[in-house]
């Protein structure tokens, strides 16, 4: 679903799916096949079909799949999966894909619940995995808000927090610091445009076009594994596995807590490779969430952070800090006058030569697929359908499969009408319009009429480059808004402010329209019916917009130095997305000496060497490091990326070991090492709140001679 598995551009690093579907795979191979004792599993057809695994179980109706108890759990699920979003969001950016543990959590509970009904005698509906999509869907839906909220980058670049790290653009009219009606209205207002503005385009992605969306499919067999009786046992045992390491990372986290009674105080601030390298950030961080993020996400992405690391933290920075006094001469390490304006600043050029490029490539790519399709439709003398209606003759063509028949048929059973997607995009449009402007009132009502006029053709653009690379886009869309928009607005009246307003606005549109895409996609292949994919996925969103900011509340007002560079929570792309901020605003006047140089090169290097991934055959472009993952350790340092290269470490073992077993477990037990530490932050900011200091302070200092 984060480069996420739910994938929010590489910030979000969804490129975890390589080991979602490794999983998969082995899962099928854990699985002999079903009903070996009928005569039809005797065709090719059969063996293969997953939907005749289930045939003889009834597919519930919509209503039916919209279960009290599986809202009652993705409620619980959604504040687990929000508080882990929002450390990462606030620690290092990197959020990996966590719809496999939102499936197998979902399972669990729900499974456990019937089952104890059932002995009692008091079970009236079973759990189906239709009940399971609807669970998976809801809660990814509650906890994505966590990131397209932009609690960790541009709704906290708008503090005053943020905005005194820099001596441009700090005025009042450009800060508006958090407070929780403001932002549970704002996101109320802006969450649900993409869900209305993609519906009508259902048929044409899923069935017309039948875009591969990875992610909602490998989410798919998940779900139709776990409701086998060898997935169900499978199922079992990769809980036991994740809540043994979840009780461990949180035992961890609360160990840790106790040597932390001072600043640069604990185990993370342990000099593993010595002061001198410790002091340019190489040091093992002793976290658990970062380890298990190491073993989700695919070796590349690690690789490519350890990369930019030792470019960055071990070349680029001591080089330019030689040249202080000629160069710059501010010598504080925060000043963006200082050595910290390279960092921000030639991290922000990589970010943005790679999200061009990706751009770029995902819309030649849409055209590209689009023209091939409607070329295809006209050369086989039938019309591109745009309403609801099926075109029977296809759709019963022979050449379908038996799965696809039958998917292809529920699909288009429970349609959402066209009027009410079309109705509830323009009257929440004329909602946000009129309210918007009394909450930035630098965002004029002309700037959001302006985006929600081209938001749909952005989201549909998303929503197809999502089916065809499992690459979301919408990061990239909402520094185009920053820009844009901060540059129409002008220094003078708030550019900086209307700028991360509206990135917010376009980054959240294009976002849940991928986002419900993906589930639909889901949704096809597990019987889902649309309608409650569509229930579900507003249900969660409404969660997510009260859930998220209540969360992120909870951190800001636990911890004074959140945002700061060398606090526990620096939340790096906050800083980052203001600058660009002021970038599009003021130009390049606020750079350093060279910077503007240096971020040319940068700029290039990054589109040469993505031009290069894609030349190159892909036995070696995978050796070819991620730009965008690069970036990331630009400004916030090393210390999280050794951390996940020990995870990539101990996954490389376990599969030269047992590559089976690490398929199949693997992903529980990273779940359960981030699940564990991230649920750890709230006793941790309870304490915090309490004014509860840990008794002991640990720190490392340089020996006497």
């Amino acid at each position: 679903m984060a480069i996420s598995t739910q994938n929010d551009e590489q910030e979000k690093i969804q490129n975890g799916e390589h080991s979602f579907v490794d999983e998969i795979n082995s899962k099928n191979k854990l699985m002999p096949e079903e009903n070996s004792n009928n005569n039809e599993t005797d065709t090719t057809e059969t063996k293969e079909s997953v939907e005749m695994i289930f045939r003889d179980k009834e597919v519930p109706s919509w209503r039916q799949q919209l279960t009290v108890r599986a809202f009652a759990v993705s409620f619980v699920l959604g504040v687990l999966f929000s508080f882990i979003v929002m450390k990462l969001n606030l620690t290092s950016g990197i959020i990996p894909s966590l719809n496999v543990s939102a499936g197998l959590l979902g399972f669990f509970f729900v499974k456990t619940w019937t089952k104890f009904l059932e002995k009692s005698g008091w079970l009236k509906h079973p759990f189906t995995r239709q009940e399971n999509t609807v669970i998976q869907t809801c809660v990814v839906a509650t906890s994505g808000i966590a990131f397209s909220g932009g609690f960790g980058s541009y709704l906290l670049g708008m503090s005053g927090q943020i905005a005194s790290q820099s001596t441009e653009a700090n005025d009042s009219q450009n800060i508006k610091n958090p407070s929780l009606g403001w932002m549970i209205g704002f996101l109320f207002i802006v969450s649900f445009l993409g869900l209305f503005s993609v519906v009508p385009l259902r048929k044409i992605m899923i069935i017309d076009y039948k875009l591969t969306y990875p992610s909602g499919t490998a989410t798919a067999h998940l779900i139709n594994s776990f409701h086998t009786p060898q997935g169900a046992k499978l199922a079992k045992k990769q809980v036991n596995t994740l809540g043994k390491f979840f009780s461990f990372s949180f035992l961890w986290g609360f160990f840790q807590w106790f040597f932390t009674g001072g600043d640069g105080c604990g185990f993370e601030y342990f000099p593993t490779f010595g002061l001198k390298a410790f002091e340019n950030r190489f040091y093992f961080n002793f976290s658990a969430t970062y380890v298990g993020v190491g073993m989700i996400c695919p070796y590349i992405i690690n690789i490519s952070l350890l990369v930019g690391s030792i470019l960055s933290w071990g070349i680029m920075w001591p080089l330019i800090e030689k040249r202080q006094g000629d160069w710059y001469t501010d010598p504080s390490s925060t000043s963006l006058h200082g050595i910290q304006g390279y960092r921000v600043f030639i991290a922000i050029a990589m970010i943005i030569g790679d999200g061009l490029y990706n751009f770029l490539k995902v819309i030649s790519k849409t055209i590209v697929g689009l023209s091939r399709q409607l070329r295809s439709k006209r050369d086989a003398g039938t019309i591109l359908p745009l309403a609801d209606r099926a075109s029977p003759d296809a759709q019963s063509s022979s050449a379908l499969s038996y799965d696809d028949r039958v998917r292809t048929r529920l699909f288009l059973k429970d349609q959402i009408p066209t009027w009410l997607a079309t109705g509830g995009y323009v009257a929440i449009a004329a909602i946000s319009i009129a309210a918007l402007p009394h909450i930035f009132p630098q965002l004029k009502w002309y700037y959001i009429l302006v985006i929600y006029i081209f938001a749909p053709t952005l989201a549909f653009c998303n929503a197809y480059g999502c089916g065809l690379t499992d690459w979301s886009l919408a990061s990239t869309y909402g520094k185009l808004a920053i820009f844009t928009i901060g540059a129409w607005a002008g220094k003078s009246h708030g550019g900086v402010l209307a700028g991360l307003a509206a990135c917010g606005v376009m980054m959240n549109i294009v976002s849940t329209a991928s986002d419900l895409m993906q589930d639909f996609k889901t949704g096809y292949m597990t019987l889902a019916s649309p309608r409650s994919m569509f229930v579900s996925q507003i249900i969660g969103t409404a969660m997510g917009c009260v859930i998220s900011p209540c969360v992120f509340w909870l951190f800001y007002n636990a911890f004074d130095d959140l945002g700061s560079p060398n606090s526990e929570y620096p939340a790096p792309f906050a800083l980052v997305y203001r600058n660009m901020s002021i970038l599009g605003v003021e130009g390049f006047s606020a750079l350093p000496k060279n910077c503007l140089l240096l971020c040319y090169v940068i700029f290039a290097s990054a589109m040469l060497v993505n031009a290069i991934r894609d030349i190159v055959p892909k036995k070696w472009a995978k050796f070819i490091p991620l730009p965008m993952a690069m970036a990331i350790p630009f400004y916030l340092g090393p210390y999280f990326a050794i951390d996940m290269c020990v995870g990539s470490l101990i996954l490389f073992i376990w599969e030269k070991r047992n590559k089976v077993q690490a398929n199949a477990f693997g992903p529980a037990v990273a779940s359960g090492l981030i699940c564990g530490d991230g649920i750890w932050t709230l006793p941790s900011s309870i304490l915090a709140l309490a004014r509860v200091k840990p008794p002991i302070c640990m720190q490392f200092v340089k020996g006497e001679k």
